[in-house]
């Protein structure tokens, strides 16, 4: 990726950023001529992801020197979530069963014996790809993206510590991250546009997800108003004072628990996620908005809470595509090939259990995503459903924090054997 874009200054990038959302919903908005059949098969949500990374590709802008994604992920990630589950039906959430967790352990199954199976197809015709000794192996890299694609950047971090690969070289395992997960994403996105057509090919039962999403449409109409200054400012209140909260509790407990629990403060430890501040600002800010919907807080769902959570949504997925260079697949095509099987096996391996068990593409689509992208993109996936899905992301992708070291570290022995024998 190119180290010096055209445009480095934050102002500017933000700007760029804004106006491709603004293109795409004015476009997505026109009733007549070519946009309307272009957004039949091509969703919006794909569309504010992709241009950002037009713009990065040809090295306009670049997440290397913007702050952009920062500011999204750990200010507006965490307002959207309570903005998002104020107007939630927990019972509601309960009664989406069993299949939202059993999609979820078969994306990291996928991954898990997805690593292995790509490492093994691939030295078939091409063992330099996957070779490598000591602290260059490449198994030893690809064991933080298992990190990565089982719970997020914390456990990533966690398999770089524990398997020691050389720094020089963890650059292009970061890129095969990035192209890979964020091009599975796209697809995912992409297939939200045709749920429909795959629910009726998955036998799919809608009937949970689609109650809650009446819930949730039943309080807003009760609650509708046009929203006055003194309502806007309280929401924005609500959502960033609860944002404060969840950054002092994860600036707190990670050190707390550091300090006083040594497997959390070893970076080597299946515990050491929760020594992650991101975990926490997460887990908090949903805390907080769960809690707030068993309050009059609630029916600020009336007077437009969600949809500004869906704005800083958005946001957030604009600056998650200003990570993708598409250029990055003809830097090291061997390792992004290994990427693109190991994604591929994760894919078939979903697909086949909601085929099994008649899971909604929505379970398939958040069970993947709180696997492969985290807390940062499940909410986004979920919310691209319904606003009042987005809870369902986010405490999936918790859940993927606790169970992603564990995960990580079965798949990267598996890669060890192989890639021994």
């Amino acid at each position: 990726m190119q180290s010096e874009p055209f445009i480095t200054n934050d102002a500017i990038v933000f700007g760029i950023l804004m106006l491709c959302l603004g293109v795409v919903f004015y476009t997505e908005n026109k009733k007549t001529g070519f946009f309307p059949k272009f957004y039949k098969y091509v969703p919006a949500l794909l569309m504010c992801y992709f241009l950002p990374a037009i713009f990065s590709s040809f090295g306009i802008i670049s997440p290397e020197t913007s702050k952009t994604y920062f500011i999204a992920s750990r200010y507006l990630l965490p307002a959207s979530l309570v903005l998002m589950t104020l107007s939630i039906d927990l019972k509601a959430i309960f009664n989406l069963g069993p299949k939202a967790l059993i999609m979820f352990f078969t994306g990291t199954i996928g991954i898990v014996i997805g690593g292995p199976i790509a490492i093994l197809l691939i030295s078939i015709f091409s063992p330099e790809t996957v070779g490598g000794a000591d602290f260059d192996a490449v198994w030893r890299g690809l064991a933080t993206l298992a990190g990565s694609w089982i719970g997020g950047g914390a456990n990533q971090a966690a398999m770089l510590e524990i398997y020691e690969f050389n720094p020089e070289k963890y650059g292009g395992m970061v890129m095969v991250d990035i192209f890979v997960a964020n091009i599975w994403m796209a697809i995912l996105l992409l297939g939200i546009g045709k749920r429909e057509k795959i629910d009726k090919w998955l036998n799919a039962d809608n009937s949970a997800i689609n109650a809650l999403q009446e819930k949730v449409q039943t309080l807003s109409e009760k609650t509708t108003r046009n929203p006055t200054v003194t309502d806007s400012i309280v929401i924005l209140a609500i959502a960033f004072g609860a944002v404060g909260i969840a950054h002092f509790g994860a600036e707190y407990i990670p050190a707390f628990l550091k300090n006083n629990f040594e497997l959390v403060a070893d970076p080597k430890s299946a515990l050491s996620s929760f020594g992650s501040s991101f975990f926490w600002l997460i887990t908090i800010a949903t805390i907080i908005g769960v809690s707030l919907s068993f309050t009059k807080a609630k029916n600020y769902e009336g007077a437009g809470a969600s949809k500004l959570g869906s704005i800083f949504i958005y946001i957030l997925v604009a600056t998650i595509g200003m990570k993708v260079d598409l250029s990055g697949i003809l830097e090291n095509p061997g390792l992004i090939l290994i990427g693109i099987v190991w994604m591929t096996i994760h894919a078939v391996l979903l697909i086949v259990v909601a085929k099994l068990i008649k899971a909604p593409f929505f379970f398939l689509a958040v069970g993947s995503q709180a696997n492969v992208g985290g807390a940062a993109s499940a909410p986004i996936v979920a919310a691209a459903f319904h606003p009042s899905l987005a809870t369902v992301g986010a405490l999936l992708a918790v859940f993927g924090y606790v169970v992603g070291t564990y995960g990580a570290l079965l798949c990267a022995e598996l890669m060890r054997i192989v890639s021994a024998g």
